[in-house]
């Protein structure tokens, strides 16, 4: 019965210390601390994000809770649209060129013309736009260092713009699991 008891309790807490274990931010090795930090929650954010939505089928994907709302896989484009644009704000200076606007500006916006367009593709394709605007960010953001993060650019710092990128993750997030709880 005590190696029983024993078992059990060695059990609770080498779950709980694995869960919790999981609850750190903590700088990826080549980045720089604050850099670092960023991309750790940012990752934790994106898997989060994620678990939302992997397993949605073609219906769940284009799913509109109303004539108003924007699709799950829409609202995947638009992430990655936002990320884009902070990398090309951040890293450039500047904001979308014309061959950028085709690309990122209906899924930027979304509304009418993104519940038009953004449909009919498996959610699989949202997540592959989003898993390459991530690397590529993690890529830049692995060039930079601390005092780059600091810098201001335009009317806000660098680390500013990508914790905005992060909040606005947060939010859809939380759009996402009250679209999909919907489903």
């Amino acid at each position: 019965m005590t190696t029983k008891i024993h078992s059990i309790v060695f059990l609770i807490i080498f779950s709980i210390s694995n869960v919790t274990a999981q609850m750190v931010v903590k700088p990826p090795r080549g980045y720089s601390n604050d850099i670092g930090n960023m991309i750790s929650m940012l990752d934790n954010l994106k898997s989060r994000v994620e678990r939302h939505v992997v397993n949605l089928d073609q219906q769940g994907t284009d799913f509109l809770l109303d004539d108003n709302a924007n699709s799950p896989g829409a609202i995947i484009y638009h992430l990655a649209a936002t990320e884009a644009y902070y990398q090309v704000y951040t890293f450039e200076g500047r904001g979308f060129n014309a061959e950028e606007k085709a690309k990122w500006e209906t899924a930027l916006n979304l509304g009418v013309k993104a519940r038009e367009e953004f449909k009919n593709k498996p959610i699989d394709y949202y997540l592959k736009i989003y898993d390459e605007v991530r690397s590529k960010t993690k890529k830049l953001l692995k060039e930079k260092d601390d005092i780059w993060f600091k810098k201001k650019n335009g009317n806000m710092s660098n680390h500013w713009a990508w914790f905005h990128v992060m909040e606005h993750q947060a939010n859809h997030m939380g759009q996402l699991a009250l679209i999909t709880k919907r489903i």
